[in-house]
């Protein structure tokens, strides 16, 4: 039973170089056909994932930071009578760090919203023109601060090995935004994605990525200082102080049940993967005609979920027990992993074994999705 529901707000209040929702930007929403839409959507999720109480509520999307704060409490509201909400529930929301957006948060805290995640990405204002983000350095701070004084719990996100960062000026740049004092802090690498901006820079030669040696070093250098700083990695890119992981993030990655809701919202609830419908209009038509915005409901087979759990699970510092894996998707242990892989690399130091549990050591961190090829079993992965 799901303990985990997504919420995902689909609309941009201008158009995002970076969400795939560009086609969801609206001069006006009608917030009160799409209350109806996302509670009659839940309800029906309810149905079939009910039964315990929610751990954690996560707002994503296009621009939920802009959702009017009635709606949000109404969601909530309707979430707690159909779920219940556990002690100390964890209820996050995504937020572009603008002015327009941080004027928002004191409503949005007064309606249930106890943690923000906010999409920094720089405190340069020219790596975040060269990003493409619409928001400048001092904007950012000003949002983060207002922030920090409305929600209990804040994250931010920075994007690192752009063009042109040395180890020195990463170093700087990680202990200014380590100094703001959040409890959690997601880092990733800038990746040239297929198909994007960044990639045709990349092929016309007007983009000179950093080679593989030098982000590994700043990978290196992340690990390090956010360790020293008291926010270890407890996931590959996300750190945090003991305690301020977030929760749903974990559901993800720990491979729990959870609902997912909204136009585009994907979710895992008894061994089955749903994908709601991405255009706003027809997942308002599959509600009005169905009672839900289901696309598509997909069973995993055992082999299937075993996969992701591995895939998602080898993320985290805490790694996977496999012996518990395999009782629960009712598999060999023998057959979740390639032994001999797993023997060798953890041979090399890339990987670590404690009785049933393996997970990635601090050496193969920077490895992950080559070590995910060699160790995670081919019979799964093919299944």
């Amino acid at each position: 039973m799901a303990r985990a529901l997504y919420i995902h707000w689909p609309f941009c209040a201008k158009k995002c170089p970076y969400c795939d929702f560009n086609s969801h930007v609206r001069a006006s929403v009608d917030v009160e056909g799409w209350q109806a839409a996302l509670i009659a959507d839940m309800r029906a999720e309810a149905e079939v994932a009910g039964g315990e109480r929610l751990t954690s509520i996560f707002f994503g999307g296009g621009t939920p930071s802009l959702m009017p704060s009635a709606l949000v409490a109404a969601l909530l509201t309707e979430a707690e009578t159909l779920w219940g909400f556990a002690p100390g529930i964890e209820i996050t929301l995504e937020a572009n760090p603008s002015s327009v957006e941080a004027a928002n948060f004191a409503a949005l805290a007064g309606a249930g919203i106890n943690r923000v995640s906010l999409g920094v990405q720089s405190l340069d204002d020219a790596e975040l023109r060269f990003l493409g983000r619409l928001h400048g350095a001092n904007e950012a701070l000003a949002a983060l601060e207002t922030a920090q004084a409305h929600f209990a719990r804040v994250s931010f996100d920075m994007i690192y090995a752009l063009p042109g960062h040395t180890p020195e000026l990463w170093h700087r740049q990680l202990e200014r935004a380590l100094a703001f004092g959040t409890g959690h802090m997601s880092l990733y690498q800038l990746t040239i994605e297929p198909g994007t901006r960044f990639a045709s820079d990349v092929r016309r030669g007007r983009l000179m990525p950093l080679d593989d040696d030098e982000a590994a070093e700043l990978f290196d250098i992340t690990q390090d200082t956010t360790a020293a700083a008291g926010l270890p990695a407890y996931e590959t890119s996300n750190h945090a102080r003991a305690g301020e992981e977030s929760r749903h993030n974990l559901a993800y990655w720990r491979y729990l049940d959870y609902c997912g809701i909204g136009p585009g919202a994907h979710g895992r609830r008894g061994g089955k993967a749903t994908v709601r419908h991405k255009k706003p209009e027809n997942f308002l038509k599959a509600v009005s005609g169905q009672g839900n915005g289901i696309a598509e409901v997909r069973a995993l087979s055992r082999s299937e979920q075993a996969a992701e759990a591995l895939l998602m699970g080898l993320r985290l510092t805490e790694g996977v027990d496999l012996a518990a894996m395999a009782s629960r998707f009712a598999l060999p242990s023998a057959g979740l992993v390639d032994e001999s892989a797993l023997d060798r690399l953890t041979a090399l130091g890339l990987l670590w074994r404690d009785g049933s549990r393996i997970g990635v050591a601090p050496p193969g961190r920077g490895l992950l999705d080559a070590l995910l090829a060699e160790v995670v079993a081919d019979t799964l992965v093919e299944a």
